[in-house]
């Protein structure tokens, strides 16, 4: 096909058009000023009396073991943090420019409030808990429908919809799966042979994600560590004995839950019974089997809803839970005490999620720095030092692409750039390595994930190609060397070199121009993307 010199004039002035408009855009970031636009203010008051009661006891830990904690982490860190933790993704240098522009004691309280709002975080969180919900297959064909469920959760943790509510609607809703989105819970467990929801399969997840207890580890026998038998797990079963799925979606008719023995002898039908607390099952008997369930799992006066969720969402921000394993809860002996506190306060306000992670990411241990040369594994145990974690690799993926990016990717962004994302971190992260519903598992980098970062053909695209990557405009539209390797720590490490950095870099790129330096600071961020630092919390 020959393209004439109209259109080739026509696709110049396009081109020459959008460039005015990015350099526009992105010239103020890279100034050292900060941007003119502000932040969000803190809408909402921090819970500072629970707050300060977790922090109280943390103090009268480290004194007792007589430990120092470790000074308080730099700003952007704990911003770093923040992000990583609940959108799954780092700041944009547009991002970091705004939070300048606030007093240095806001900024961090600040881009709290602003990402607790932000669509960003609930479709992470959502992800997060639906690994727990219904885990990484597909499940049935037709009959279960991931997306729907996760833009379900999504839409209630952005409304900031009560965590109970939440528990009952996916414990006891029926109806389509496609109406009724909760449903689908159910429907990811249905046997191909019986078209019916699985009660084991149910009763399994009921006992991990809402009771932080591994019931189904007494599916067989008696628990031979644990006070968990294996008639208490039938009966949790049997609250799901009732469920059926047809063109109507899930309902429920009569209980038929016939487990097999060991041999595959069919047993009577088993009658629906909880593990624990037997006196706060409503008894009505007007009301499903799974709604007289959930009644019991929401119940306040059952601590184990707020205590693993409360556990969850602290492992959700720090990376590691207060309580390991983080489903698995001791049946008996004491919690750690904070745990304990946020667990009551949690209840107490109605399981106010969004209250719960403001009150986790405002404590002295959330803010705590990582580095500290006196600090020791009983710090750690300890909780003296932030414990650092490596990423996980929807979070390698997500700082990877915003790397890429002065501006924030983000739901405001083109429809054309969202499908663009969307699909390249999918396939990243298949390519890196999906941990699957193990969401704490503690795990040396592979080779193949190294290379891919090293090598691999995404991360080079996200640095030099493209319409306007980042390297590219800060070669174009940085005004000296100086401002072009702080700008580039920013977007990549969120923070600024050390002098050290800085005099090395500046003096590599000292004398550069044109495609020449554009290649540098490409071969800049690709030192940063591949440094230890970026891929770890800390």
């Amino acid at each position: 096909m020959r393209i004439s010199m109209r259109d080739l004039g026509f696709l110049a002035a396009m081109a020459a058009g959008a460039a005015v408009v990015v350099g526009g855009m992105v010239r103020p970031m890279i100034r050292a000023s900060a941007s003119p636009t502000p932040a969000r203010s803190v809408a909402e008051p921090c819970p500072d009396d629970i707050v300060k009661r977790v922090d109280a006891t943390f103090r009268r830990i480290w004194a007792s073991e007589g430990l120092a904690p470790a000074a308080r982490a730099p700003e952007r860190a704990i911003v770093r943090r923040l992000s990583l933790a609940l959108c799954g993704t780092i700041p944009s240098l547009e991002e970091i420019r705004r939070l300048e522009d606030l007093p240095e004691e806001r900024r961090v309280d600040a881009w709290l409030e602003q990402i607790l709002h932000d669509r960003r975080s609930a479709d992470y969180l959502a992800e997060r808990f639906a690994r727990v919900l219904v885990g990484t297959e597909d499940g049935p064909f037709l009959k279960f429908r991931r997306r729907r469920f996760v833009t379900w959760l999504s839409d209630a943790i952005l409304a900031n919809r009560p965590y109970d509510a939440i528990v009952r609607d996916l414990i006891a809703d029926r109806g389509l799966w496609t109406d009724h989105p909760a449903t689908n819970f159910l429907t990811v467990t249905i046997d191909e042979k019986t078209e019916r929801p699985t009660p084991e399969r149910l009763a399994a997840r009921t006992a991990r994600a809402f009771l932080g207890v591994r019931l189904d580890c007494a599916q067989c026998h008696d628990h031979p560590f644990q006070p968990w038998k294996q008639a208490q797990f039938r009966g949790l079963a049997a609250f799901f004995g009732a469920s059926h799925c047809d063109l109507r979606g899930i309902r429920d008719t009569e209980n038929d839950y016939r487990p097999t023995d060991r041999k595959g002898k069919e047993l009577p039908t088993i009658e629906p019974d909880v593990p624990f607390l037997p006196e706060l099952l409503p008894t009505s008997s007007a009301a499903s089997p799974r709604a007289r369930l959930a009644d019991w799992v929401v119940d306040r006066r059952n601590s184990a809803l707020a205590r693993v969720t409360v556990n969850r969402v602290w492992a959700l921000l720090f990376g590691r839970p207060l309580a390991e394993p983080v489903d698995d809860l001791p049946a008996s002996g004491e919690l750690h005490p904070a745990l304990t506190l946020l667990a009551d306060d949690f209840s107490a306000s109605g399981y106010d999620l969004r209250r719960l992670i403001r009150a986790i990411a405002s404590t002295e241990v959330f803010r705590l720095d990582s580095a500290d040369n006196d600090a020791g594994l009983e710090h750690e145990a300890a909780w003296a030092v932030f414990p650092i974690t490596r990423l996980r690799p929807e979070q390698v993926a997500g700082a990877v692409f915003q790397t890429g990016a002065l501006s924030t990717l983000g739901p405001d962004s083109h429809w054309f750039t969202r499908f663009l994302v969307y699909n390249g971190r999918n396939d990243f992260v298949r390519r890196y390595g999906d941990t699957g519903e193990d969401e704490f598992d503690v795990r040396a980098g592979t080779i193949p994930q190294r290379l891919l970062m090293m090598n691999g053909k995404i991360v080079r695209d996200r640095i030099e190609d493209g319409l306007f990557p980042a390297s590219s405009n800060l070669a174009r539209l940085a005004p000296d060397d100086r401002q072009a390797v702080e700008a580039a720590y920013l977007v990549v490490l969120t923070r600024r070199p050390t002098d050290e950095e800085l005099g090395h870099f500046v003096g590599r790129l000292a004398g550069s121009t044109g495609d020449d330096r554009k290649h540098r600071i490409a071969d800049l961020f690709w030192t940063l993307i591949n440094s230890t630092e970026f891929s770890w919390n800390h």
